[in-house]
């Protein structure tokens, strides 16, 4: 036991107090995420749309996604992270108050929509924040102990929001609104008085003029990670858009069910991932360990063709939980070691706008293949597509891995030779 107290200690010493409050944040706003899990139940038993219905306002979802992570980032580098922080989690935390009440298509899309893009223009905001609050060695261990309060949070919201439905499904926005609004005043009252009021250009005088002008979106490299990395959100955001239907008309699965199952992928990612970075994370390539996640992920939704057995629904979400912890924290790792201070905001917007992209994706073409094929040749689909995605990342992030290890030398070379000056 002391062994494994040590272990922890470990893993969690180092990190910065802003780091721990960004995170206390999180775990507030996520704890009450149970909208999301259960908003294509709602849509299918509550409101009843068919299944391609569901699915293309689940896409209206993505493309608020994809337009608030370019916005996010955008607003980041123009006006500092803090208030767009500020602005998605109070603003964003009402519109859920907004969408309890509208049930008719076209409203309710448009509704989703405006929901999503004030709520995702958080992601690169936030990511930018905790880089500025990590320090160097300290990086993927500060985006882990956010995703750590991500995941306690989504352990919690889920479960609660499965006993809530079994009432009645507009307590799921009352919490969900509540807990975003509640996030947002917590994080005014810490963060008011610290740094990120200030957009990076304003803050980092020091920086060279070139690093200021390199943009994400001429970064070729870069543009291919992204694109694979939404390849394998489009694999993963199947846990909040088929899997729960999936949980529901095969294995006719309650609510709270359904709510246990989708809380059990938090909870393991809370108890493992810091461990489990702390302890390979130096010790392994980022492509191997990248590739070797998006291969589980795969997995374990082939699993659930291989036998027809409840408990195998645990053991997939086991293996789903796995290979999230290890291709997440060292995707978003890549992302700053790419960017500066000065353009981090745009790199980080492209790599949220990489997952948002994939919830326009996602919930259609996983929603028409279940309708059309079956939920079997789904999961045998995004089997296949995660080899070919897992390739893809292991040689483009073994490609930006060298870049970032010549750009340290280089620097490295630069300040011996001030210093011998």
């Amino acid at each position: 036991m002391k062994r494994i107290a040590l272990l922890y200690r470990n893993a969690f010493g180092g990190l910065s107090r802003p780091a721990w409050m960004m995170s206390v944040v999180m775990l507030i706003n996520r704890s009450g995420a149970m909208v999301t899990p259960f908003l294509s139940v709602y849509l299918t038993e509550v409101l009843g749309y068919t299944l391609k219905e569901v699915g293309l306002i689940l896409s209206m979802y993505g493309l608020g996604s994809v337009c608030g992570s370019f916005l996010g980032g955008w607003l980041t580098d123009k006006v500092g992270h803090f208030k767009v922080q500020l602005l998605s989690l109070t603003l964003g935390g009402s519109l859920y108050f907004v969408l309890l009440s509208l049930q008719e298509f076209v409203s309710l899309a448009f509704g989703v929509f405006i929901l999503s893009l004030v709520n995702d223009t958080l992601r690169p905001a936030n990511a930018s924040s905790i880089a500025s609050y990590a320090r160097p060695e300290n990086v993927t261990r500060a985006f882990s102990l956010n995703r750590m309060a991500i995941n306690l949070g989504f352990s919690i919201g889920p479960a609660i929001g499965g006993l809530l439905a079994a009432v009645s499904y507009k307590w799921l926005f009352i919490a969900d609104g509540t807990t975003c609004i509640l996030a947002g005043l917590f994080f005014y009252f810490y963060f008011r008085n610290r740094q990120g009021h200030q957009p990076q250009q304003t803050q980092n005088t020091t920086e060279k003029p070139t690093a200021k002008l390199r943009s994400p979106y001429r970064d070729g490299c870069f543009i291919l990670f992204a694109i694979l990395c939404c390849c394998f959100a489009i694999i993963f955001f199947q846990l909040f858009v088929t899997l729960p239907l999936y949980y529901r008309q095969v294995y006719t699965l309650s609510e709270t069910r359904i709510g246990i199952l989708l809380g059990l992928n938090g909870l393991i990612v809370f108890m493992l991932e810091m461990i489990v970075v702390y302890l390979i994370g130096e010790r392994f390539r980022k492509s191997w360990l990248i590739a070797g996640g998006v291969l589980v992920l795969g997995f374990s939704f082939v699993l659930l063709n291989l036998t027809q057995h409840a408990g195998i629904l645990y053991l997939a979400m086991l293996l789903l939980s796995i290979a999230e912890i290890l291709a997440m924290p060292f995707m978003a790792t890549i992302t700053v070691e790419r960017s500066g201070p000065a353009n981090r905001g745009a790199y980080m917007g492209l790599y949220t706008i990489s997952y948002a992209a994939a919830h326009v994706v996602a919930p259609y073409l996983g929603t028409t293949l279940a309708a059309t094929y079956g939920f079997a040749t789904l999961w045998w689909f995004v089997g296949g597509l995660s080899v070919t995605t897992a390739v893809g990342l292991y040689f483009v992030v073994q490609h930006m891995e060298g870049d970032h290890t010549s750009k340290l030398s280089m620097a490295a070379s630069e300040a011996k030779g001030i210093v011998i000056g």
